[in-house]
């Protein structure tokens, strides 16, 4: 996993923006990253990305609400998950 805390979000192009996507759902800390205030300016100049994002988000919450609480899914499914964010 990269070093996030260095990213210049203000300079970042969409694509590398894209590139660090996974990485910056898998560090997230229970908070959207739609929310997230260093995100705000970037977010705001790039729409799309932006759009992205809230899709992503609304995905992952209707996922964690298929599972009980009990049950946790399985390493496949997340693997599955990551592999479909980097597509």
């Amino acid at each position: 996993m990269s070093d996030l805390s260095n990213l210049d979000f203000d300079s970042m192009t969409t694509a590398e923006f894209e590139q660090y996507l996974p990485e910056l759902f898998a560090s997230g800390e229970g908070g959207k990253l739609s929310e997230d205030p260093r995100l705000a300016r970037f977010l705001a100049a790039n729409p799309d990305c932006a759009a992205l994002v809230r899709d992503l988000e609304t995905i992952a919450e209707t996922a964690k609400g298929l599972f009980s609480s009990d049950e946790d899914p399985s390493d496949e499914v997340w693997s599955n998950i990551e592999k479909k964010l980097k597509q």
